[in-house]
């Protein structure tokens, strides 16, 4: 699919629409988002948004020699990274979910582990792990708990809505959890 800027009749008609996981498996690492925005619905790519900093950050933080877009996605699987969600339905903010909708994906990201057994699934939202896995005190980086073998590893929201953390914060803790990353072979 070429890259194309959704129109705001497209961006309405996203809402509610599922995209499908950059999956596979054996992964390094798969990256979990907090579910699809408006963007994404409408395109059917992960992080679509132009502000979103995921993809910078997967740059910055060594996983990346280039810059790699939304559209990137076989890439990304010849990196063996990943991305699925917490929950695959597309809203306009995080904040339309409900705790069960963070519960239901936490068992739907149990499951997936279990099959693609990635080394380590990386959680991009710090409130999206403290509610779906029930643990209201977890700050960023490595998790004490592993799930089916896969190391947990937490990281902030790259969503352009999130203000508390700039470029340089992402490529910090981007880099530390692909530094961590190579020491699991």
């Amino acid at each position: 699919m070429k890259e194309f800027k959704p129109t705001k009749v497209q961006l309405t008609l996203a809402y509610g629409r599922p995209i499908p996981d950059i999956i596979a498996p054996d992964l390094r690492i798969l990256f979990c988002g907090i579910n699809p925005g408006l963007y994404s619905g409408a395109t059917g790519r992960h992080f679509a948004r132009p502000g979103n900093k995921f993809w910078k950050a997967l740059h910055q933080g060594g996983f990346t020699d280039k810059q790699l877009s939304p559209f990137s996605g076989d890439e990304l699987l010849e990196k063996r990274l990943g991305v699925t969600n917490f929950v695959n339905r597309t809203t306009a903010r995080a904040d339309e979910l409900n705790p069960e909708d963070y519960s239901k994906g936490a068992a739907i990201l149990r499951e997936k582990i279990e099959k693609y057994k990635p080394k380590v699934l990386a959680i991009l939202g710090v409130g999206a792990y403290r509610i779906g896995f029930n643990n209201p005190k977890a700050k960023t980086g490595l998790q004490p708990e592993r799930i089916h073998g896969a190391f947990i590893w937490v990281l902030p929201n790259p969503s352009g809505l999130n203000a508390h953390f700039q470029s340089s914060d992402f490529a910090k803790l981007f880099r530390e959890l692909w530094e961590f990353s190579n020491t699991l072979g």
